[in-house]
């Protein structure tokens, strides 16, 4: 058994938001693996199904982002789990947008979910980090991530959610690098050589074409002589 978690703020009101970006995750996943219906459990909603050969339960706290590790705490302990059978969906805002990166522990770099995350089971857990980019100053951070994404983000955040669903199953079974390429090949597709539109060229005039006629001379008499000495 593993648990992937995604992080977001439970109720309408967020769903869209850039925080929301794990519970988009999880939800992808579910939808596309064919997972069980949601159901209230661990202080939050879970959905139990099979990503390859292996069994997972995602989850989606329902305590709000700051007490986040209350759900995902409860959850490892019934099941009995370790902190490395742990995989957190969450946004980053360190990551260009649309850009995906894993990581095996270390800090929360500030980030509240993760903050109780590591209160409740240590650092020992894995993360897919989902970058959604900075609002480029520190004081607008809060309502960047609690806004939803733009329009214009629409196509890079459906490719990115795809390429997250198309690669859980390499996720589940520990082949990390399988998951980065099957993310890649959603968000920045391999263009091949043959699909390239051909530079426009001049179209040759047909064999047959008749000559152009030459321009009418306009110069002066005075001046076809001086020319005829350049």
């Amino acid at each position: 058994m593993q648990i992937f978690v995604g992080l977001g703020n439970p109720g309408g009101k967020y769903a869209g938001n850039r925080h929301n970006i794990g519970f988009m995750a999880v939800d992808r996943i579910a939808e596309d693996h064919g997972f069980g219906p949601w159901r209230a459990r661990f202080q939050g909603e879970v959905s139990e199904g099979r990503l390859g050969s292996e069994k997972v339960l995602l989850l989606k706290p329902g305590t709000f982002m700051n007490l986040s590790g209350q759900a995902v705490g409860e959850a490892m302990r019934f099941f009995k789990l370790e902190p490395g059978d742990v995989t957190v969906f969450h946004d980053e805002l360190d990551l260009a947008p649309g850009k995906c990166r894993v990581k095996l522990g270390g800090g929360h770099a500030g980030h509240n979910g993760l903050r109780s995350i590591h209160q409740h089971i240590g650092e020992a857990y894995r993360r897919v980090r989902l970058g959604i980019g900075h609002p480029g100053r520190k004081d607008l951070v809060a309502p960047y991530v609690l806004h939803d994404f733009a329009k214009a983000d629409a196509e890079w955040l459906d490719d990115l959610l795809r390429g997250l669903s198309d690669g859980a199953a390499a996720l589940a079974g520990g082949d990390q690098n399988g998951f980065q390429n099957a993310v890649a090949r959603r968000v920045a597709p391999a263009r091949s050589s043959t699909s390239a539109k051909p530079e426009k060229s001049a179209r040759p005039a047909p064999a047959d074409a008749p000559e152009p006629e030459p321009e009418p001379d306009t110069r002066s008499a005075l001046q076809k002589l001086a020319d005829r000495f350049r």
